[in-house]
């Protein structure tokens, strides 16, 4: 069966997934502390690690200080991100960032099943999936002859994620097969191969309705933010905002389909199906690719 510039290192020579543990601690803690604005000093001792170290490891996993990794997660900048929103294409605020917002999303091209197909739940697909190491904890990716169908995080045991997709398409063929997912996961996770002239194919299986919210997702770029109701008019549904909710929770290509860029009409980062700490370090990271930040000193 054959499956279908950054300035930071490839993924290759790094080690994002040892380092998100790390990420995520320090994020709880931010989260437990966020009224208070923790410093660098504080940040480090609850991860255990040095000043230094601390500002070593988020400047290698996302290419940012601490201090500015934290300010892409206040609620303050997500309203200011929203504040004059009225549509999705039209006023989703920019972090400041324009041409390299693209690179993402124009390595990404998808199809998807006919409403029949879905309604017959997946009955007559031969899914492979695999894990692989990620810059968010490791990923469990699912793919047919079509294109990837499935990405979810390992946050427990690998069978309780596994079920998690398989639920999604009870009557396919299921079987673990890493060699055919991992040219995915490198192209999913590796900026240094997000290239327009080898997308990334996907294959959306779902509901009318939730296929068309997932492909109002593709169309929020890195570095910007929506909501729910904006999704909704431009679906020509602006009472649907609900229904939009549950169809971004049903997602099934978490991260390549952006559902993390959507938040809450106050600029909350709501809820996530693999967990808000993994919300928050998704934005950071994006963040960090489209502007790195010098090195300096930091109080």
């Amino acid at each position: 069966m054959t499956l279908c510039s950054d300035t930071l290192p490839p993924l290759a020579e790094t080690r994002p997934q040892e380092d998100y543990a790390k990420v995520a601690e320090t994020i709880r803690f931010i989260g437990e502390n966020w009224r208070r604005q923790p410093s660098v000093e504080e940040m480090a001792e609850a991860a255990a690690l040095s000043e230094a170290h601390l500002r070593a490891l988020f400047r290698r996993w996302a290419g940012l200080s601490p201090k500015a990794f934290l300010e892409a997660l206040t609620l303050r900048h997500a309203r200011a991100l929203l504040g004059g929103e009225t549509s999705l294409l039209d006023a989703s605020l920019s972090l400041g960032l324009s041409g390299p917002s693209r690179l993402h999303d124009l390595f990404v091209t998808h199809d998807a099943l006919t409403p029949g197909e879905y309604k017959r739940g997946g009955e007559g697909l031969e899914m492979r999936y695999g894990f692989h190491p990620s810059p968010f904890g490791e990923a469990i990716l699912v793919a047919t002859e079509r294109g990837l169908a499935g990405l979810g995080f390992v946050d427990g045991a690998r069978a309780e994620a596994l079920d998690d997709l398989r639920r999604r398409w009870p009557k396919a063929r299921f079987s673990l097969d890493d060699a055919a997912t991992a040219n995915f996961a490198r192209r999913a996770f590796d900026p240094a191969e997000w290239r327009p002239d080898r997308p990334l194919r996907l294959v959306l299986i779902g509901s009318e309705f939730d296929v068309s919210v997932w492909e109002a997702l593709l169309d929020i770029d890195m570095g910007r933010a929506t909501t729910y109701g904006a999704i909704a008019r431009r679906l020509g549904k602006p009472g649907a905002a609900r229904a939009v909710g549950a169809s971004v929770g049903r997602n099934p290509v978490s991260f390549i389909v952006p559902c993390h860029r959507v938040l809450g009409a106050s600029g909350a980062l709501t809820g996530y199906h693999w967990g808000l700490t993994r919300k928050q370090a998704i934005i950071g990271w994006e963040a960090g690719r489209l502007a790195p930040v010098p090195a300096e000193s930091e109080a």
